[in-house]
């Protein structure tokens, strides 16, 4: 846990309304989902945009959304965003500040939805190659890089028998493959994150020498506190471990349009 330690309870304008149609939009889910099992998500949440349930709006509807089931999700994006953007916005004013938080939460889109195509059509060249010829190597190539059995049941003996030619196991390994495919093409992500994530880095950009106190009690600087987390991010996406459900690029992408509007507006400054 980390906090700047901001000076008094102020709330500028657009943060303000921030935390409240964010806190509004997440009431509204949980109700949703609780009473009449209806997920806000499918209509609202930015999906894949091969998915059916892909609609152009989500590319915002998304930054107000959160997990209906995780509330930290909520809280620790809306937090974040008051301990650092309330600082920008006052320097900034409450204009220039709204247009760089949307603009970083479109750019965290767009690298999601990037990476995501990217990775879809390695998953299905890989799955076009086993359907075509079912081998051991082909789908342990998938296996490995997805990890199909999710510790469930034991992918060793179903390999020796794609190996020795049994077709119940071929038809299995292709059920699980086809899954798998479904599961990508029907992704989908909430959440303020990329844009927190941008806000965050325009603080340590701009008040690097700033001290951000960790778990309330450890002074370190905004650059470091920065630095380490986006290292983090970055480990963790090329890691891209299976059952791993966090948007890392998408964080990432939110740093890397904060740091293309700031360059942009300190030329024009200077």
């Amino acid at each position: 846990m980390y906090t700047f330690r901001p000076r008094g309870f102020h709330l500028p304008p657009v943060i303000k309304n921030l935390l409240i149609i964010n806190g509004l939009v997440w009431l509204v889910q949980v109700t949703l989902l609780s009473r009449f099992r209806y997920d806000l998500s499918d209509a609202f949440a930015l999906h894949y945009w091969q998915s059916d349930l892909f609609r152009p709006w989500q590319f915002i509807t998304h930054l107000f959304m959160h997990s209906a089931t995780n509330f930290m999700h909520l809280a620790m994006n809306m937090l974040t965003l008051w301990f650092f953007g309330s600082t920008l916005e006052e320097r900034w004013g409450s204009k220039r500040f709204l247009l760089f938080y949307l603009i970083c939460g479109l750019g965290a889109a767009l690298c999601y939805m990037g990476w995501l195509t990217y990775d879809y059509m390695k998953l299905t060249k890989e799955a076009h190659a086993f359907f075509e010829n079912p081998t051991v190597n082909n789908f342990a190539i998938i296996d490995n890089r997805y990890q199909l059995g999710q510790g469930m049941f034991d992918m060793n003996g179903l390999k020796e028998a794609i190996g020795a030619g049994n077709e119940g196991a071929i038809d299995m390994a292709k059920g699980l493959i086809a899954r798998l495919t479904d599961v990508y093409r029907n992704a989908s992500m909430v959440g303020a994150s990329g844009a927190v994530y941008g806000t965050l880095f325009a603080f340590g950009y701009m008040y690097p020498n700033e001290r951000i106190y960790l778990n309330f009690l450890f002074p370190v600087k905004a650059k470091y506190v920065v630095g380490v987390m986006i290292a983090t991010e970055l480990y963790l996406q090329i890691q891209n471990a299976a059952g791993d459900n966090v948007a890392h690029i998408a964080h990432l992408g939110g740093a890397l349009f904060a740091y293309l509007l700031l360059r942009n507006w300190n030329r024009k400054l200077f």
